[in-house]
């Protein structure tokens, strides 16, 4: 290599430290912003020792500062065995702070990740604890309520023998309550307008989904009102005859008797009957 050319390389390598070792500085500090910082950050804590950070926050009744520890968890240690705990721990802090829709996002999350974890019950219980605790006023939309309906029948029918089911079957009591007092509701006010096969219609849904409920004994009374408007009498005894079987000493029961009486009938059951049907057991279509 002859002088001029070993010179020429020489001063080229040194253009290139002069260069490297200013850039450096300059793309160090452009990485010294939160944000960067944040993208490099490499976890230090043990997962463990998140977990237990949060739930000592828990304990503590410090809920926002646990869920933020859970949330750490789950994004720097996404597949561990703590980030599972920490996700359905999530679910628990967010209904606890009555930050429901954010509840049932992470009980949901845990499910579909961990469909068979022991928790998944405990999980379950929150996404229908979560929609019960936002029951609206029976004058409102009640999409909710049926959410919540769902969810509690979806938990007795999976983990029947859980430590939930109890809690389950008296929620959704209340719930299916709701719903009933909302088809009678409509039905009323389809009475009202004389819209009769409007309102059989949700007197019908009463009797045959929500026929435990407070609810029945009414229905049974606006069938025979309504079927009696309409002129369909044999209906109209139908109800009258399962109302007083069923519910003999209520209030409604005498007002059928009095409604039918005064037009020269009595209550008489047809086994025929759709309404006959439902309270035998048979599927009515």
């Amino acid at each position: 290599m002859n002088v001029s050319l070993k010179k020429g390389l020489n001063l080229a390598f040194a253009k290139f430290l002069k260069v490297t070792f200013l850039v450096l500085p300059l793309a160090l500090a452009a990485c010294s912003s939160k944000d960067d910082l944040d993208e490099l950050e490499m976890p230090d804590t043990p997962p463990e020792v998140l977990y237990n950070e949060g739930l000592s926050l828990r304990s503590q009744n410090k809920l926002a500062l646990a869920g933020k520890k859970f949330e750490e968890l789950d994004r720097l240690y996404p597949y561990s065995e703590y980030a599972k705990k920490s996700l359905v721990n999530m679910a628990y802090v967010n209904f606890a702070r009555g930050k429901y829709t954010e509840a049932i996002t992470s009980a949901q999350r845990f499910l579909t990740l961990y469909p068979g974890s022991p928790d998944a019950a405990y999980a379950l219980y929150i996404i229908a604890q979560s929609y019960y605790r936002q029951i609206p006023d029976i004058t409102r939309d009640q999409a909710v309520t049926h959410k919540a309906a769902a969810a509690f029948s979806e938990l007795l029918q999976r983990y029947p023998d859980s430590e939930y089911a109890g809690d389950a079957e008296s929620k959704l009591r209340v719930a299916q309550d709701q719903l009933a007092g909302k088809e009678m509701q409509i039905g009323r006010y389809y009475l009202e307008k004389r819209n009769y096969v409007a309102g059989i219609n949700r007197f019908k849904t009463v009797v045959l989904q929500y026929q435990t409920t407070r609810h029945v004994e009414e229905a049974l009374f606006r069938l025979t009102e309504s079927y009696y408007a309409l002129g369909v009498v044999s209906e109209a005894q139908t109800a009258a005859a399962v109302l007083g079987h069923n519910y003999p000493d209520t209030q409604w029961y005498k007002d059928a008797f009095s409604l039918l009486k005064k037009g020269g009938y009595g209550p008489s059951e047809d086994k025929g009957s759709w309404i006959s049907k439902a309270f035998r057991g048979i599927k009515v279509l």
